[in-house]
């Protein structure tokens, strides 16, 4: 007999309520930062939506985007880059090609190398995924961690919520 087997009706229920958190009330204006992507027809997988890895690629293009706008970030040039050391999704809606999409950014923590950004995708005003990607700011060179250039500690001080 299998440990689950012994769990009564009324617990299973329980336990699969807790594995599913309430859906966040995270809207559009709780990100100060917004930034349109099109999804694209090689985003959609075999079964006819976009594929669970792209998210994380719409997360790498609005942050990367936002620090070469307003950080001043130069990708191939810059003595201190970003390189991502956590990130993490939660789909709540599908969505699939040819849908324009929003994705929202704010800063949830802001460190002296590090900085923890939350992520909101929209299709119009709903909420379709929701996730947070952290940077480690080191040294090209060396990949230790270094302090994140003022400008661009700058540019994220204004994305806090």
């Amino acid at each position: 007999m299998y440990p689950s087997e012994h769990v009564h009706e009324h617990e299973r229920g329980l336990s699969e309520q807790h594995m599913r958190p309430p859906p966040p009330a995270d809207r559009r204006a709780d990100f100060p930062h917004l930034s349109e992507m099109q999804t694209r027809w090689n985003d959609n997988d075999v079964y006819g939506h976009v594929n669970n890895v792209v998210y994380y690629a719409y997360f790498d293009t609005v942050i990367n985007r936002y620090l070469i706008d307003h950080g001043g970030l130069e990708i191939e040039a810059s003595s201190v880059i970003g390189v991502c050391v956590e990130s993490q999704c939660r789909y709540l809606e599908s969505i699939a090609f040819p849908d324009r999409l929003e994705a929202g950014l704010r800063v949830g923590r802001l460190g002296t190398s590090s900085a923890r950004y939350e992520i909101g995708i929209f299709k119009e005003e709903q909420l379709c995924a929701i996730g947070h990607f952290v940077h480690v700011f080191v040294d090209r060179a060396t990949r230790k961690p270094a302090p994140m250039p003022e400008r661009v500690r700058t540019a994220l001080a204004s994305l806090i919520r």
